[in-house]
C-alpha cells in the first residue's frame, strides 16, 4: 500500500504514550524544585507554546497548501516537530502541576543536610566531592548538581556537618564525611 493511503497517527512516534511520567517524585506526589528551576521549566514551557509552535503551524499550514503531503518535507518534518513540541508541552505541565517550590535559603546558616544545600563530602581517601542537592528537574550533573532522590543525596539528606555516611556503591560501601554546609543568602 501507498504511503499515501495509510492513516498518519501521533501516537507512533509517541516514545511515552501511556509511560507514567516518573517515579522521581515524593511519596505525596511531590516534584521537589527550587525557585528559579521553576522559572525556567515556566520559561520553556511558555516559549513553546507563544513562540514555537505557532511558527511551525505556519509552517505546516503553508506546506500542507502546497499540495502533494506524501512527499513533502516541509510538511513531514513539520508535523513531526508539531508532536514533539506538544509532547514537551504536556511534559512540562504535568511537571509544573506536581511541582513544590522549595527556598533553600530558609536555612541559610544551618549544619544540618537538607533540600538545595551545597555540600562538601571528604571521601575515604582524601578526596572531597561538593554537590548542591536540587530537583530531578532542574539537576545539570556538569555543574556539580544531584537530584535528591539520588542514592548520594539520600544519604547526605538529614546529616550534619561532621557527619560520616555510608553509600551503597556496586563495589561496595564507601564512607563519607560532610564536611561543609551551605546555602543560598536568603534575598533581602
Amino acid at each position: 500500500m501507498s504511503k499515501a493511503f495509510t492513516r498518519e497517527s501521533d501516537a507512533e512516534d509517541d516514545d511515552d504514550a501511556g509511560v507514567p511520567l516518573t517515579p522521581l517524585v515524593a511519596p505525596d506526589g511531590k516534584n521537589y524544585i527550587t525557585r528559579p528551576g521553576y522559572e525556567r521549566l515556566r520559561g520553556e514551557l511558555f516559549t513553546l507554546i507563544d513562540d514555537e509552535r505557532p511558527k511551525i503551524v505556519e509552517i505546516v499550514h503553508w506546506a500542507a497548501s502546497n499540495g502533494d503531503r506524501s512527499e513533502n518535507g516541509d510538511y513531514l518534518y513539520g508535523k513531526k516537530r508539531l508532536r514533539e513540541i506538544d509532547r514537551r508541552i504536556r511534559f512540562l505541565t504535568q511537571r509544573l502541576e506536581i511541582a513544590e517550590v522549595v527556598n533553600p535559603s530558609i536555612h541559610f546558616g544551618g549544619d544540618q543536610v537538607f533540600f538545595g544545600a551545597t555540600v562538601v563530602v571528604a571521601h575515604a581517601d582524601g578526596q572531597e566531592t561538593t554537590v548542591t542537592i536540587l530537583g530531578v528537574d532542574e539537576v545539570d550533573s556538569a555543574q556539580g548538581q544531584i537530584s535528591w532522590v539520588s542514592p548520594l543525596a539520600r544519604a547526605l539528606l538529614k546529616a550534619r556537618l561532621g557527619d560520616a555516611i555510608r553509600l551503597q556503591v556496586p563495589g561496595g560501601t564507601q564512607e563519607m564525611e560532610v564536611v561543609a554546609v551551605d546555602y543560598p543568602a536568603p534575598d533581602a
